[in-house]
């Protein structure tokens, strides 16, 4: 199961949310790139980069540190927030994306996000599914959408993607632990989908729960900057693992 650290950016800075709530922001680090060579130090190659900023203006906005951590780092970066046009894309992955998430496109214009599919293949574009009680939200999570959950992930594997992203959003933030059940119950509805785990991690026995489950990879984030898991305890564990 891949390791994949969260760093999320309002105003170029890292910050974390809790629930997805703007108010609750707290900034860990004022630069980026210090947070993400740190992740690379302990041997973690993957990064989940999150801008808040173009969530919430539904057009991308932090590119440039995107930029920084690409050309600075050789951390393989999935990256996220506003993706909502063709130009935006160009623009994550000329700034260096190896993959972007699309989340409240696939639900609003979901001609478009198919559209990414079949241009960039599905190992480019992860399906961002992010649910509270088993319903799809949109926009940065700022609304709840009438799409449920597992269906939404069948009808696009249906379409081709392999990659899904969920968070559950009631967890985010919160430190109380992931929803295995949740997580259980996407797996069992399909063996293909290679699912991401996110939201809630807590401690460090969670991960190999995760595994175990089949889940492809997991996003890890306050736990991180709250000292809950060590970078020492990831390092461990991909060298364990790999």
């Amino acid at each position: 199961m891949r390791i994949i650290p969260a760093i999320d950016i309002i105003e170029g800075k890292c910050v974390r949310l809790s629930k997805g709530d703007y108010d609750t922001k707290k900034i860990y680090n004022e630069h980026p790139l210090e947070v993400a060579k740190e992740f690379e130090a302990h041997g973690i190659e993957y990064l989940h980069l999150v801008d808040l900023d173009g969530a919430k203006s539904k057009h991308i906005v932090n590119h440039k540190v995107l930029e920084q951590i690409a050309s600075k780092t050789n951390l393989k970066i999935d990256f996220g927030g506003g993706l909502k046009t063709d130009e935006d894309l160009r623009i994550a992955f000329e700034s260096g994306a190896n993959q972007i998430t699309g989340g409240s496109i696939a639900v609003k214009n979901p001609a478009t996000f198919k559209s990414w599919l079949s241009k960039f293949g599905n190992d480019k574009i992860i399906l961002g599914a992010d649910a509270q009680n088993e319903k799809i939200a949109v926009s940065g999570w700022l609304e709840e959408s009438d799409k449920e959950l597992i269906p939404f992930i069948r009808e696009y594997q249906k379409e081709g993607v392999s990659y899904v992203i969920c968070t559950d959003i009631s967890k985010d933030g919160m430190l109380e632990g992931p929803s295995f059940d949740l997580y259980k119950k996407i797996l069992d509805s399909s063996d293909s989908i290679k699912l991401i785990a996110s939201g809630g991690i807590s401690a460090f026995e969670e991960l190999p729960k995760l595994a175990e489950l089949g889940c492809e990879g997991t996003i890890i984030g306050k736990a991180i900057y709250e000292n809950r898991i060590s970078l020492q305890q990831l390092e461990n564990y991909i060298l364990q693992t790999n």
